[in-house]
């Protein structure tokens, strides 16, 4: 007979907002896989929660450890999965876990709990009725950068998460994608320096490069849908473009430049250039 496995919610930050039926399935599991020991220790410890067996469960062994748990569900174990920071799965390790209990017949149950990127868009002040969550966009320009192109057009609030080393380049990317949409800067939610900053993304971008944020970061961003922005004629910001260029500016940076001024993402200038070359 089959055991189970039970993807459990924990805290984000404050460690009193794990809930008292995920402490309890944790100490009552027969294994509890984590990505870091100590993070999840720590969370055990002040809880007063004593477990059976605690393994790692992370990026790097996920694949030849999904294998081993899911030999040990078979024969009848219950596993608790855990993530270091909310929920298993969501830019976390658990899908490929999921997925072979699926196919080997194991259930599988879930344990709620917070949540950044639901955290971060119910404070943003953003719309929050219907969403996309992106979660790490490529590290690399180029990938980025077309991801964000992809999402130019997306009218739900986009959710994103952020390392604070690779902020800046991403709101400069989003500024530079998207044009100035409104947007908000959500990090260390939950903790003692949980802060939130509100504004447009040029606005977010020149407060970054003043004052870097730290800690765990969630970007929010308004929808392609802007109240009341007037349509740009493709003609005008084709010829605002290769007024740069003949001013010296390089393609790239004039693209920018005539797209920040028009409140426009860069594509819409690059599209406009296309449709009209020569002026």
């Amino acid at each position: 007979m089959s055991g189970k496995l039970i993807l459990v919610g924990t805290p984000i930050g404050n460690l009193e907002d794990a809930s008292p039926r995920s402490l309890r399935i944790m100490g009552e599991a027969d294994v509890v896989a984590c990505e870091d020991t100590r993070r999840t220790r720590k969370l055990l410890t002040h809880h007063g929660v004593h477990v059976r067996e605690l393994v790692v469960y992370n990026d790097v062994n996920e694949r030849r450890e999904a294998r081993a748990l899911v030999e040990r569900l078979t024969r009848g174990a219950t596993v608790a999965l855990v993530s270091d920071a909310g929920m298993p799965g969501l830019s976390d390790p658990g899908y490929r876990l999921v997925g072979a209990c699926v196919e080997a017949g194991v259930p599988v149950e879930v344990v709620p709990g917070p949540n950044a990127a639901v955290s971060a868009l119910a404070v943003s002040g953003l719309a929050p009725g219907r969403f996309a969550f992106e979660g790490f966009l490529p590290r690399k320009p180029g990938p980025r950068s077309r991801r964000i192109e992809e999402l130019a057009g997306e009218k739900r609030t986009l959710v994103l998460y952020e390392s604070p080393h690779r902020v800046e380049a991403t709101l400069s990317a989003l500024l530079d994608g998207l044009g100035d949409r409104n947007a908000a800067l959500a990090r260390e939610l939950t903790k003692l320096h949980e802060e939130v900053r509100r504004g447009p993304l040029s606005a977010l971008l020149a407060e970054a490069r003043e004052r870097p944020p730290k800690g765990e970061i969630v970007l929010v961003v308004e929808g392609a849908v802007h109240s009341g922005r007037p349509e740009v004629d493709p003609g005008e910001l084709a010829a605002r473009a290769r007024a740069l260029m003949d001013e010296g500016i390089p393609r790239s940076a004039a693209l920018s430049r005539a797209a920040k001024e028009a409140g426009v993402p860069r594509k819409e200038v690059f599209d406009s250039l296309l449709e009209d070359p020569g002026g």
